[in-house]
């Protein structure tokens, strides 16, 4: 195709592309571009520091962190360790559990969070070409009339426009009697449908794209690609939903690389709600600019959010509970003070019998952490006689609380309702029904009523430190960390001994510090770290949080001295395993020594839903697609929440979209990875 037909536009999407797959050095851009080095794939340049500068404090401050994924609650019921998500320092970013993908660096994984890096770019967008062209056309007539047509808040731009003088000269041309070529008489067409269209006369634009297509020989199939695809931006204004696939799709078959065809045959895919196909589209567009728009990995991002929310509202509806490990429940059980099902006594003669039964059997399974014998052993407890039950309230408490831990949330609360409708239920068990159900209420979106119950709670024991410090964690997670803060102060001084306690109300002085940007607070938090750990040497939770704190401080060989320390007391934990992974992609950028914890937690954790996802993620930055489509199923099975499996779910899409597209494309991915890696990743000692 000839450049002499391109408009502005179409020379920014072209020499880009020159750029981008035959090494142009780019001097093309504009001095606010050369300036802010944007707008370019430069493997020995800026980009390439990319991630030194996201660890860097000083210019952290400039970049604004978007998080797509919802933030999950599932820390609550069984990770605490998990509670306390990576942040950097006072004047960094925050980097949660969901956001490895920033860590490694890599552009690949769309609906990873990705765009952060582009949030401040010079990228020439859709955006920019809109104003651009806005510019070119001041007139207020076209301008009101084009403002009709806008779909949403951006229009995507149409091709090959060219100046009116051209389209003069042209004419100028036929009246002294010049022969035009077919394809220049298509080029005329194509241009007084951009006046049309412009214009905002859609279907006269669309009259005019038509005499261009039938005019144009076929052999000059890019000029055709574009001419359809200016003709699905008039259908697209007009809604016409059908004949804008249609249209893009011809356009793609004279140009199977024309990422602005795939774009809007993205935007009427979503407008006509066929998600797949919309992603798949907006994918083939990410990769075809090599990541380097924001707005299409955003739409990206919005789209995987929504397919994400349809599969989780299926997967939820099919989700087969199951019991959590042994280590899940451990840590969550860890987490309270004062539980009646922890602290209570049995008689020593009932657990004697041979075999027990109801309650009693299940007493016994809790203590061997035989955890999948619970449900059924308190069932047999609730659906005996009231002459054979003795403990059908506590068999209500433990059965409701196992069916939290294992996602069944409408199991647990008619179990925790029925123990707070029985006015004669001992008040210690209805105090830990209102908490539980509490957390119920958090995990389902229900924060008011969640909130609620501890005031409640709070109203029958006003001395249980275990309202407190649950509600705590609750409000940590909520971001209320000044909130979460006094009630910590509350917990640690009605229970002064409880190491976790202790330690979460250092984690949230440490926070705050963040938050309020306290150097002195800061200081004095680590040193409350280090005195907590000296009270409390046999914690975990004790050397984990202050290894993540140091590791957010980026004072990495420190953090991973008490990472060792508490591997030492809890060897098999998989949690540890998974922030060690994720800090020896921070700190070194060790992929495969990550991947190798990574693997090393599922071994002793088969269940561990952190970790299948953190691999997974870590395998799609390797183009290891496949794998990773494999991990985030195995993830999908151990998600409670539909916060979580929106999010797995979202990640599952992202990779199985772009496996997709690549073999459409009949693109290789381990060489975009390999190029993305060039300018994105740290090399050793950066």
């Amino acid at each position: 195709m000839s450049e002499a037909h391109f408009d502005e536009y179409e020379h920014y999407n072209y020499d880009h592309g020159k750029h981008i797959f035959s090494g142009h050095s780019g001097k093309q851009r504009s001095k606010k571009e050369a300036s802010e080095h944007t707008n370019h794939f430069d493997p020995s340049g800026h980009s390439r520091k990319i991630l030194t500068k996201l660890m860097n404090t000083n210019n952290n401050k400039k970049t604004k962190t978007k998080t797509f994924y919802l933030h999950t609650l599932h820390t609550h019921i069984g990770k605490t360790r998990e509670m306390a998500a990576t942040f950097l320092n006072i004047s960094s970013v925050k980097l949660n559990k969901w956001q490895v993908a920033l860590i490694l660096g890599t552009p690949l994984a769309i609906g990873l969070g990705v765009y952060v890096f582009r949030a401040k770019s010079g990228t020439r967008d859709e955006a920019t070409q809109d104003k651009t062209r806005q510019k070119s056309n001041k007139s207020k007539d076209a301008e009101k009339t084009r403002s009709k047509g806008k779909i949403e808040n951006q229009t995507l731009s149409i091709d090959g426009t060219a100046p009116d003088s051209e389209l003069e000269r042209s004419k100028k041309s036929a009246e002294l009697g010049e022969k035009l070529t077919p394809l220049a008489e298509a080029n005329n067409y194509k241009t007084e449908g951009n006046n049309c269209y412009r214009n905002g006369k859609y279907d006269e634009a669309i009259s005019f794209y038509d005499k261009a297509i039938d005019k144009c020989p076929r052999e000059h199939r890019t000029d055709m690609a574009i001419f359809y695809q200016n003709r699905a931006a008039s259908y697209e204004m007009l809604k016409k939903w059908h004949k804008v696939k249609e249209d893009c799709t011809l356009s793609l078959e004279n140009n199977p690389r024309y990422a602005k065809a795939y774009y809007r045959r993205a935007r009427a895919h979503e407008a006509t709600k066929d998600m797949s196909e919309c992603l798949d589209d907006v994918t083939a567009t990410c990769i075809l600019e090599m990541f380097q728009n924001n707005n299409t990995i955003m739409f990206a991002d919005r789209v995987l959010k929504e397919t994400g929310r349809l599969d989780a509202e299926r997967g939820m509806r099919e989700h087969v509970p199951v019991v959590p490990s042994a280590a899940f429940v451990n840590t969550y059980m860890r987490s309270f003070i004062a539980d009646p099902l922890q602290t209570m006594n049995v008689p020593p003669s009932a657990v004697a019998d041979t075999p027990p039964r109801g309650f009693l059997r299940a007493r016994r399974a809790f203590d061997d952490q035989k955890f999948d014998d619970i449900i059924a052993a308190c069932t047999e407890e609730i659906e005996s006689s009231e002459s054979e039950s003795q403990y059908k309230v506590e068999a209500l408490l433990m059965r409701g609380t196992f069916y939290l831990l294992c996602g069944s949330f409408a199991d647990s609360k008619n179990d925790f309702d029925a123990i707070l409708a029985n006015d004669d239920a001992d008040s210690t068990l209805r105090v830990y029904a209102f908490i539980k159900r509490a957390a119920l209420f958090i995990q389902t979106d229900e924060r008011e009523k969640g909130l609620a119950d501890f005031l409640e709670a709070e109203k029958l024991k006003p001395d249980n430190a275990d309202v407190y410090h649950q509600r705590a964690q609750i409000l940590l997670l909520l971001e209320q960390i000044e909130e979460a803060l006094i009630e910590f102060d509350k917990a640690v001084r009605l229970a002064p001994n409880h190491a976790i306690a202790y330690v979460q109300k250092c984690y949230a002085e440490y926070r705050l510090s963040l938050m309020t940007s306290d150097q002195s607070r800061l200081e004095r938090v680590i040193r409350d770290f280090e005195q907590a750990i000296e009270k409390f040497p046999d914690c975990v939770e004790c050397y984990s949080l202050m290894a993540q704190v140091l590791a957010d401080q980026q004072q990495f060989p420190q953090a991973q001295l008490f990472y060792e320390k508490a591997m030492k007391l809890a060897p098999t934990n998989p949690s540890l395993l998974v922030h060690q992974a994720i800090m020896m992609l921070q700190w070194r950028g060790d992929i495969d020594a990550a991947v190798q914890l990574l693997n090393r937690a599922i071994e002793v954790d088969p269940k561990c839903e952190l970790a299948y996802e953190t691999l997974g993620t870590v395998e799609v930055q390797r183009a290891q697609l496949q794998r990773a489509v494999d991990l985030f199923e195995k993830a999908l099975l151990y998600a409670k929440s539909q916060a979580e499996l929106v999010h797995v779910y979202s990640l599952r899409n992202a990779a199985l979209a772009q496996i997709n597209v690549t073999r459409k494309l009949g693109i290789d991915m381990n060489t975009i990875s390999a190029m993305a890696q060039s300018g994105f990743v740290t090399q050793p000692g950066m």
